[in-house]
C-alpha cells in the first residue's frame, strides 16, 4: 500500500511537506505543491480519510434528523440541506426517527464521541432542554427549541396563518376547516406544566409549526367565520390524512363547509378526491395548501400555498453548524437579539409567501 512516505520520496520533498499538502494545512510553495500532488497521482496515492480526521480532529460529516423522508416536505428540505451542506465541504448522515426507533439517541452519541461535528435537529423531540444544551457540541435545531445556546431556525407560521385567514376572508368563506395533526401538540407545554389548554395561546406549545393554525383560529375567529379542527394523526399517517379528507367532504352537504387548509399532502389529498367527487374548485370548495413543495403542482389542479423558503432555510442552518462547528461552541444564531421573543419561538424567523393558484377564488 502507497503512503506518504512513498509520495515523500517519489515527490524529493519532506514527509512533513507531504502531510501538508495532504491535511490541506500550512504554507507549501506552489512549486512543491505541485511536485506533492504529480507524486500522488503517479503512485496513485490516496490520502487516509480516517487519519485525516483525525488529525484534524473533523469528520466532516453533519447528522441531519427528521421525522420521516416520507413525507414531501422533508424529503424537500432534506434536499436542499444536503445541498448547502455539499457546498461548505460536508456530508450528510441521515436519520429519518419513523424508521430507526433509537435513531436520535445513537445520533447524539456518535456527536458526543465525536464520530461526527454537528447536528441538524428537525423532528420534534421528547427530551427536555437541559439533555440538548448538556451535550455541548453543534447543534442547530429548525422549527423546534432546544435550549440556551442552541441555535433555533424556523419558518414564520405566524406569518403563514395570517396570510391564510386573510384570503379566506376576502374570498368570502364561510366555514373552513383545518385538517392536521394531533391537537394535542397545540397545547402540550400546557400539559407538561398541568395548565389548562386555551382555544388560543402560542405560549403553551412547543410546536413552532402549529402556530400557522392557532393564527389562522384567532383570525377566523375575529372575523367571525366559522372553522374546525380536523385530527388526521401524524405526520408520516398518509391514511389518516386520507380518511380526514374523506370524512370533511362527507360532512359538506350538511355543514357547508367550503374551504379546507392542510399541509400540502392533506390539501393535495382534498383536491384529488373533491375532484373525483366532481366538487366544483374553487366555487364551491376553497384549497389553501401549507409548505409549499413540489406537490402543489401534482394534485390535478396548481394549489394556492403557503411555501416555506427551502433556499432560506438551508442556508442559515447550515451557516450556523459551520460556524458553531468552527468554533466548538455556542451557535450564535442570524438575529440579533431573542428579547421580546414567544416561549419556544425560534430564534430566527424566515417569512413565507403565498403562491396564488386555482384552488382559491
Amino acid at each position: 500500500m502507497v503512503g506518504m512516505r512513498d509520495v515523500a520520496k517519489e515527490a524529493g520533498v519532506s514527509l512533513s511537506t507531504v502531510s501538508l499538502v495532504v491535511n490541506k494545512t500550512g504554507y507549501v510553495s506552489d512549486d512543491m505543491r505541485a511536485r506533492v500532488k504529480a507524486a500522488m497521482k503517479e503512485l496513485n496515492y490516496v490520502p487516509n480519510e480516517l487519519a485525516r480526521n483525525l488529525y484534524k480532529n473533523r469528520t466532516n460529516l453533519v447528522g441531519v434528523i427528521v421525522p420521516t423522508i416520507r413525507h414531501p416536505f422533508f424529503a424537500t428540505l432534506t434536499a436542499h440541506l444536503q445541498r448547502e451542506l455539499a457546498a461548505q465541504g460536508l456530508r450528510t448522515m441521515l436519520c429519518s426517527t419513523a424508521d430507526a426507533e433509537n435513531g436520535e439517541v445513537e445520533y447524539v452519541d456518535m456527536l458526543r464521541r465525536h464520530m461526527m461535528d454537528g447536528i441538524i435537529v428537525c423532528s420534534h423531540t421528547t427530551h427536555p432542554n437541559d439533555y440538548w444544551t448538556s451535550i455541548h457540541r453543534p447543534i442547530v435545531a429548525f422549527d423546534r427549541v432546544l435550549g440556551g445556546g442552541i441555535a433555533s431556525i424556523g419558518s414564520d407560521h405566524e406569518q403563514g396563518g395570517r396570510l391564510m385567514a386573510h384570503m379566506l376572508v376576502n374570498t368570502g368563506a364561510h366555514h373552513v376547516v383545518m385538517i392536521g395533526g394531533p391537537r394535542d401538540q397545540f397545547f402540550d407545554l400546557a400539559a407538561r406544566n398541568g395548565d389548562s389548554p386555551d382555544d388560543f395561546n402560542l405560549h403553551k406549545t412547543t410546536f413552532p409549526a402549529v402556530r400557522y393554525y392557532l393564527t389562522l383560529e384567532q383570525e377566523l375567529k375575529a372575523a367571525g367565520v366559522r372553522y374546525e379542527y380536523v385530527e388526521a394523526g401524524n405526520v408520516e399517517d398518509f391514511q389518516g390524512y386520507k380518511n380526514a379528507v374523506n370524512a370533511v367532504l362527507n360532512s359538506m352537504p350538511v355543514d357547508g363547509v367550503d374551504a379546507v387548509v392542510s399541509s400540502d399532502i392533506g390539501a393535495a389529498l382534498c383536491v384529488r378526491e373533491a375532484m373525483r367527487r366532481h366538487i366544483s374548485i374553487p366555487r364551491d370548495l376553497q384549497i389553501i395548501a401549507y409548505d409549499g413543495t413540489y406537490l402543489t403542482d401534482l394534485a390535478g389542479m396548481k394549489m394556492t400555498a403557503v411555501a416555506q423558503n427551502f433556499d432560506k432555510i438551508a442556508q442559515v442552518a447550515v451557516g450556523n453548524i459551520v460556524r458553531a462547528i468552527a468554533k466548538e461552541g455556542d451557535a450564535k444564531a442570524d438575529t440579533t437579539s431573542a428579547t421580546g421573543r414567544k416561549p419556544y419561538e425560534p430564534d430566527v424567523l424566515i417569512p413565507v409567501t403565498l403562491k396564488l393558484g386555482d384552488t382559491t377564488r
